[in-house]
């Protein structure tokens, strides 16, 4: 059975980007199965209209057809696989429009989705605004090296988070911003580098949606696994 969000208001509103990914579903199908929610709106590649990442006129388009206030929105976008080529594992391998391909599609992209439709989230009331995120991102958290691009894009994405966070709490003091680590999740994204064994998406996304609901508004951002346990940034 999947959580209610009891933070947020009776008949809260949400909205899952990226939902034909296999955490988006999971978000979906938990949130419109929460008897709280009164509204689950569903943003997938080419629905409602044709979007990309990599394209801001796109994106602003996007956000006129999202009916707010929202008081949930879950940004389940990003990419691991970039051009067809997994992430780099050695710096001779490292190659510049790659580079700049996952930053537009891991931070830049996710980032403008922010400015655009963190206007349609409710005031004077709790709300969440969550990222997937990856612990790769940590640069605390780094001992193994590898993976240069992905890691580059989900630091570059943490730090764009934690600085929104900032600003969004002066207009919304009750706002949380949340990097999110979803695990090792059985996924198109994840396959071909751990196969089928990892996380349910359901499994996940239970967890994440309970560490959403107990993370506090304090102006910063936070950035959680699926246990609920903090990572360093």
């Amino acid at each position: 059975m999947s959580p209610s969000m009891h933070s947020l208001r009776e008949g809260y509103r949400a909205l899952v980007i990226g939902a034909s990914g296999g955490i988006g579903q999971a978000f979906v199908q938990a949130l419109r199965s929460d008897p709280r929610c009164s509204d689950v709106q569903a943003v997938r590649r080419g629905d409602p209209i044709d979007w990309d990442l990599g394209d801001e006129a796109s994106l602003t388009a996007l956000a006129a057809q999202v009916q707010g206030p929202l008081h949930l929105v879950v940004d389940a976008t990003g990419a691991l696989t970039i051009d067809g080529q997994g992430p780099e594992k050695r710096l001779q391998e490292l190659d510049a429009q790659r580079l700049l391909r996952s930053l537009q599609v891991n931070a830049v992209g996710p980032a403008l989705l922010l400015r655009h439709l963190s206007p349609l989230l409710a005031r004077g009331e709790r709300v969440i605004w969550a990222k997937l995120s990856a612990r790769v991102g940590s640069i605390e958290d780094n001992h193994k090296g590898g993976w240069y691009g992905y890691r580059a894009a989900k630091a570059a994405l943490n730090q764009l988070l934690q600085t929104a966070a900032i600003e969004i709490s002066r207009q919304r003091p009750l706002a949380v911003v949340a990097a999110l680590q979803p695990g090792t999740v059985r996924s198109a994204l994840s396959r071909p580098f751990v196969g089928d064994e990892a996380l349910a998406p359901e499994a996940s996304v239970h967890g994440l949606l309970q560490a959403l609901d107990a993370a506090p508004a304090n102006g910063r951002a936070v950035f959680l696994d699926y246990r609920g346990q903090s990572i360093a940034w």
